[in-house]
């Protein structure tokens, strides 16, 4: 009902972002099987999230990234529609985007998924249980669910803003028809007739009770309460780092996440500085920037404020010491947007991997 769904809406539920994401590029690439189409073709612009990379690189699809624009950091539309080819089964529209919080144009990219006959995905994992929520809660937004015509997935965690517990997504259809095609089923094996309906086999049904019991305990009235105090901070909190000298608010960010950059001085400097005093900016590239995701507890009284505060010292610090430099994981992505062979940096993020899940040698080993 959140998201305006018909009396045919349906969906599942995953254990997360990624799996919804994957789930509902599965459900595109066997419609396009379907129609004969060999390497079905996914688009989306470069701000959406890397689970799409992912879902392509899993079921052998091919993803056609195409730029935002750059001021707006809205998916350019002209680009778009040029990249559409017979093999073209999806489009991407992020409501919003993680990197800056941009919500692109869901009603004209669900007019060209009509006027081609190709689906149209809406990604709403981060503001799934924010923008459902903003226009009773004072914030108007244009429409971006299921009251779009042409709209046919819709991706929505509800281990984020819907304060569910983590490892709970959900994947939404317009109608069955598709939600079928996400569906596994293996009849010939010894273990018997083995049907999935998403990635996993077994499923954590404490997650899914806990999950349902939050949603009922929160209702409408829980989330338009939470989504105008997320809101309200995020605005200020974009609206007062645009005030800092030195700093730039990237786009127009309408719901719970603000990005920024700056031409004047390292980003990633700044974003080592904060971690010190206790923040937690998450890192972008291309162009270099930072995240920040607002959850409930910016709202919390002085919080936010004392995010500015400690950002403002810190931008201070930088432009008063320019030979600074950042340090620890803020240094490597600075580093790794100059090395041209992407594979590099791929094969460090491996290792890093490896010893992240390397077991401790015992006693013996050791010795």
């Amino acid at each position: 009902q959140i998201f305006n769904g018909g009396p045919r809406a349906c969906g599942t539920m995953t254990t997360g972002g990624t799996e919804s994401i994957l789930m509902a590029m599965r459900s595109y690439r066997q419609s396009g099987y379907s129609r004969g189409i060999r390497r079905p073709e996914i688009i989306c612009s470069r701000a959406t999230h890397a689970a799409f990379v992912k879902a392509a690189d899993y079921f052998c699809m091919k993803i056609v990234i195409v730029p935002v624009d750059p001021l707006t950091r809205k998916v350019n539309l002209k680009k778009m529609k040029q990249a559409i080819t017979s093999s073209t089964v999806v489009l991407i529209g992020n409501a919003p985007q993680y990197p800056y919080g941009i919500i692109d144009p869901i009603e004209e990219i669900a007019k060209l998924g009509r006027k081609y006959n190709v689906g149209v995905h809406v990604d709403c994992c981060l503001g799934g249980f924010i923008l459902p929520f903003m226009d009773k809660a004072g914030f108007p937004i244009e429409p971006f669910d299921f009251r779009v015509e042409g709209v046919t997935s819709i991706s929505a965690d509800t281990h984020k803003y819907g304060f569910a517990p983590k490892g709970s997504s959900v994947i939404l259809y317009a109608n069955e028809n598709l939600r079928r095609r996400q569906f596994f089923v293996a009849t010939d094996t010894e273990i018997g007739i083995y049907p999935s309906p998403s990635m996993t086999g077994s499923r954590a049904g404490g997650i899914i009770a806990a999950t349902w019991a939050t949603l009922m305990y929160m209702g409408v009235d829980g989330y338009v309460k939470t989504t105008r105090s997320i809101v309200q901070t995020a605005r200020w909190i974009a609206s007062e780092i645009e005030k800092i000298p030195g700093l730039h608010v990237v786009g127009n960010p309408q719901a719970c996440a603000v990005g920024f950059t700056s031409k004047e001085f390292d980003v990633y400097h700044l974003c080592s500085m904060v971690a010190k005093k206790g923040w937690e900016l998450n890192q972008l590239q291309f162009p270099p920037g930072l995240h920040i995701s607002v959850t409930f507890l910016h709202t919390k009284n002085g919080t936010s404020e004392q995010l500015i505060e400690d950002i403002k010292s810190c931008v201070e610090e930088i432009r008063a010491n320019p030979s600074d430099k950042p340090t620890g994981f803020a240094a490597f992505y600075g580093s790794s947007q100059s090395i041209s062979d992407r594979s590099i940096i791929s094969g460090v993020v491996c290792n890093y991997m490896d010893v992240c899940l390397m077991a401790s040698p015992s006693e013996d080993e050791k010795d």
